[in-house]
């Protein structure tokens, strides 16, 4: 039998048995699992790496159908126009100002600040494309909104999507991401292998 973890109770929510339901079967005929366990707690960012591929989507959308959770995107506000604006925000989009008058990071703990449950997911890298300095402003962002980082990993070889370890941010964004990239480089394979 296919088994997902338990979801905990603070976790935000989507869906419902019909949807988890596909979400497990999906799974299931794709070869793939979730390992580890989600945290219980109401508001998290969520950092997934190593991204490398339009395919990590496409293995995540079954993983958060199974597991019954609401994960939120940041999204252009220009997109939300009738009648999509609904939708977008029933899948979790967040809309965003994009431009150097806008503060995302502020747009974004304003957000958690107004919301009882939010995950936030967010790939480091912000590319498919090898990339050795991340982008922190994931960090930026949960230190704004005082919200831990949980790491979640794609391993292809082993066709695992793994929930790892909570992270507290420090401030110090540059020593932050250090730590996370150290943490992602032990054992977990992005889909193209030459993108490590």
């Amino acid at each position: 039998m296919f088994v997902v973890p338990s979801s905990p109770a603070n976790m935000p929510v989507m869906g419902n048995a019909c949807s988890r339901y596909i979400g497990r079967i999906l799974l299931r005929t794709m070869g793939w699992k979730l390992t580890g366990e989600f945290p219980n707690e109401p508001k998290l960012m969520i950092a997934l790496a190593p991204h490398t591929s339009n395919w990590d989507f496409v293995v995540a959308m079954p993983v958060i159908m199974a597991v019954g959770v609401k994960v939120s995107f940041l999204m252009k506000k220009e997109a939300f126009v009738w009648p999509l604006n609904k939708l977008f925000t029933w899948w979790g989009a967040i809309p965003t100002e994009r431009g150097e008058a806008n503060d995302m990071v502020e747009q974004v703990a304003t957000w958690y600040r107004a919301h009882d449950r939010v995950w936030v997911a967010i790939t480091p890298e912000g590319t498919r494309k090898k990339a050795e300095r991340w982008k922190t402003g994931f960090l930026r962002i949960a230190h704004r909104a005082e919200v831990p980082v949980f790491l979640i990993a794609w391993d292809y070889p082993n066709k695992r999507l793994h929930c790892g370890r909570k992270f507290t941010p420090t401030g110090d964004h540059a020593a932050d991401l250090v730590k996370i990239q150290k943490y992602f480089a032990k054992g977990y394979t992005g889909y193209k292998v030459d993108h490590q």
